[in-house]
């Protein structure tokens, strides 16, 4: 991934005003609590039809296990559970987004305002308070940039009355012409356990190589660690 400074050498003004709203926005988004530890939980995975069974623990964005038979499905399952834990951490707005410089920009774009990350490679869109659009430009070691555009279509209330995000679509392509190369849709929902929200099931429809793919993860028998 690209580095990333917080504060890199620029003439650009933090705006005030972009701040705010984006601090609303990041305290309306349900996470799991400062004390959260972790879960463990039964999994059943399908994949196009073909169904493998295990289990998962997740207690951070780095800590995280999947057992299964399948080793090239457990990779990918803790991609997953990385990245829903990456999402839904506890952390506060100054060691997020927070920490950048920020400015806004409204267009009358029906998403929202638009809101630039500077240093980030990153803007974001907000609307009554949520998130509705993200997009980053991101490299890696070795490999030709690409970028993502994601766009939130719903969400629930938890019992915190915070947002949570049960479906989005992410669109994946080249920053240099602009030619798509993939589309994942995201399809989630939750359960209750103390006071954390954690997944109960997520499908994900993606377009690779040129095929449509159905995969789903369905999770069960949670427990707090």
């Amino acid at each position: 991934m690209m580095s990333e400074c917080p504060h890199p050498a620029t003439n650009v003004i933090d705006d005030p005003q972009a701040r705010t709203l984006l601090r609303r926005a990041f305290e309306a988004t349900a996470r799991w609590p400062r004390d959260f530890a972790g879960f463990t939980a039964n999994l059943v995975v399908n994949v196009n039809g073909k169904e493998t069974v295990g289990t998962a623990t997740v207690k951070s964005p780095r800590e995280v296990s999947v057992q299964l038979s399948d080793l090239e499905t457990q990779k990918w399952v803790q991609d997953q559970l990385g990245m829903i834990a990456v999402h839904r951490g506890p952390r506060s707005f100054e060691e997020s987004d927070g920490k950048y410089l920020l400015t806004m920009e409204e267009d009358g774009h029906p998403l929202g305002v638009k809101l630039i990350i500077h240093g980030s490679h990153s803007y974001y869109r907000i609307k009554d308070d949520r998130i509705t659009q993200i997009t980053r430009n991101m490299a890696h070691p070795g490999m030709e940039p690409f970028a993502f555009t994601i766009n939130v279509e719903d969400s629930t209330m938890t019992q915190d009355s915070k947002h949570l995000t049960t479906r989005y679509t992410v669109y994946y392509y080249s920053p240099t012409d602009g030619t798509l190369k993939n589309v994942e849709s995201f399809s989630d929902s939750h359960v209750r356990v103390g006071s954390a929200d954690l997944p109960a099931t997520r499908r994900i429809i993606s377009f690779e190589q040129g095929a449509v793919s159905v995969r789903s993860l369905t999770f069960t028998n949670h427990r707090l660690l």
